[in-house]
């Protein structure tokens, strides 16, 4: 077993706490930024601490943003009729990059869990029901993922919305069972808005 003086040893360390970061690839990484420029250890270093001050969620869809509101909601060329609902930022992102919907977007930040502790409340369920009361929206396009917790969410936040006279759509067609949303490719994202139908 090899072992580092404390400096390195904690940098290991602070890399092999990112998720997929195994303990060899958190070597690899402490070794190349050893290795690397002084200026590129002082720019992640620097972007680090930056991203983790000046980024904060968007007041009105819950989005990741350094400006409030955040760039999709100030962009009075979009469909302020249809809202996305999606369970994470990354999300937002997938489904941009497909560039086939132009409406608004709201982030959960997560989906109901029993089994982690994570219900409702512990989502943006209560700013989203705020939204919907506030906004002339018509549609409710549910984008959850499609596994057990995806799905529990959806039906939850189906049975919310319906009663206030919006109509509810679930994407469902050509994204797999058990996927995530964001590694859905742009052609499978469309076809699925495409299919929509209506939820709950």
């Amino acid at each position: 077993m090899l072992y580092y003086s404390g400096p390195v040893a904690r940098l290991v360390d602070e890399f092999a706490k990112l998720p997929g970061i195994g303990a060899k690839t958190a070597q690899r990484l402490a070794f190349y930024v050893l290795n690397a420029p002084p200026e590129m250890a002082q720019g992640l270093a620097k972007a680090l601490v930056e991203v983790r001050q000046s980024v904060k969620r968007c007041s009105r869809c819950c989005n990741l943003t350094d400006e409030d509101p955040c760039y999709i909601c100030q962009d009075t060329t979009r469909n302020g009729k249809l809202l996305c609902v999606v369970e994470e930022p990354r999300d937002v992102i997938a489904m941009e990059k497909a560039r086939g919907y132009r409406g608004l977007y709201h982030v959960l930040h997560g989906a109901i869990s029993p089994m982690e502790g994570i219900g409702p409340e512990n989502l943006t369920v209560k700013e989203l029901i705020g939204r919907l009361h506030k906004e002339q929206i018509e549609e409710v396009i549910l984008a959850a993922n499609s596994d057990v917790e995806g799905e529990t969410t959806a039906l939850y936040l189906a049975r919310l919305v319906k009663p206030l006279g919006i109509k509810v759509t679930r994407i469902a067609h050509g994204i797999p069972v058990g996927s995530d949303l964001e590694y859905a490719d742009a052609m499978t994202l469309n076809r699925a808005l495409e299919g929509r139908g209506e939820f709950g």
